[in-house]
C-alpha cells in the first residue's frame, strides 16, 4: 500500500468522543484520487480505484470505509457512515460484517458509484453492482450483480443478488426488496457496469501517469500565470 505526504484533500481523521484514534487513508499505489476529491480518515482504497472530482470518502465518524479493487467513485459521490463506536464499544446496528470483520461502509470489487449517488452506512454493496446517478443507499445491503437505477432510494433492506431497482423507486420495506425484478438477458442495463468499470480503470491509470509527470503542478502554474497576466492587462 502506498504511503503519502498528507495533503489538504487526503488526510487523517480528527479525534472525537466517538472515536479516540487517528487513522490515515490506506491507498493502493494504483488508485487515483483527483485533487478536488476528499479522502479522509479510516479508509481503504484498493487497486485501480478511480476517485473523481468533488467525491467525498469520509471515514471520520463511521469506520472503517472499505473500497475494493476496480471501483469507480464518480463526481460528487459521498461515502460516509453513522458513528460505529460509543465510548470505545462497537455499535452492532451501525456496522456491516464481511468475512468476520466490521465496517461502516463496504464497497466490494468492480462496483460503479455513478455521479452524485450516496452510500451511507451501515451499508454494503456487492461485487459487479452499479449504483446510479443520484441514488441513495442507507442502512442497506445490495447484493452482487445488481443495478440501482438513477434517483432510486434503498433504505433499511437487503437486496438479493441479480436484482434491479427501477429509476426513482423507493425501497424501504423488505417486502418491496424481495419483490424487485430479476436482471434477465433482455434487461437493457445488464452490461452497463462492466463497461463503466473498464472505462474508469483506464482513466485511473492515465491520470496517474499524468500526475507522475507533474501534470497538475504544471496546470496550476499555468492557471496562476494566466490570472496574473489578465490582472496586468
Amino acid at each position: 500500500m502506498s504511503s503519502f505526504t498528507e495533503l489538504n484533500h487526503i488526510h487523517a481523521n480528527v479525534r472525537a468522543t466517538f472515536n479516540d484514534e487517528e487513522h490515515s487513508p490506506d491507498i493502493d499505489r494504483s488508485a487515483y484520487i483527483h485533487p478536488l476529491a476528499a479522502v479522509i480518515g479510516y479508509v481503504h482504497l484498493g487497486k485501480r480505484v478511480m476517485v473523481a472530482p468533488a467525491a467525498s470518502v469520509r471515514g471520520d465518524e463511521g469506520q472503517p470505509i472499505w473500497v475494493g479493487d476496480d471501483v469507480n467513485v464518480q463526481d460528487c459521490v459521498v461515502l460516509h457512515a453513522l458513528e460505529t463506536h460509543v465510548n470505545g464499544e462497537m455499535k452492532p446496528e451501525a456496522v456491516v460484517e464481511v468475512d468476520g470483520k466490521y465496517y461502516g461502509v463496504y464497497i466490494s470489487d468492480r462496483v460503479s458509484l455513478a455521479h452524485q449517488c450516496q452510500v451511507h452506512g451501515p451499508a454494503k454493496i456487492g461485487t459487479d453492482t452499479f449504483i446510479g446517478m443520484q441514488a441513495l443507499v442507507f442502512k442497506a445491503t445490495i447484493g452482487k450483480n445488481c443495478v440501482v437505477e438513477p434517483k432510486a432510494l434503498v433504505m433499511g433492506v437487503n437486496v438479493a443478488d441479480g436484482r434491479y431497482i427501477p429509476a426513482g423507486a423507493l425501497i424501504t420495506t423488505q417486502e418491496a426488496a424481495d419483490n424487485l425484478p430479476l436482471i434477465t438477458a433482455t434487461y437493457p442495463l445488464k452490461q452497463l457496469n462492466h463497461a463503466v468499470v473498464h472505462v474508469n480503470v483506464e482513466l485511473a491509470s492515465g491520470y496517474l501517469e499524468k500526475e507522475a509527470n507533474g501534470y497538475w503542478e504544471k496546470a496550476m502554474q499555468a492557471l496562476i500565470a494566466s490570472k496574473q497576466q489578465s490582472m496586468q492587462t
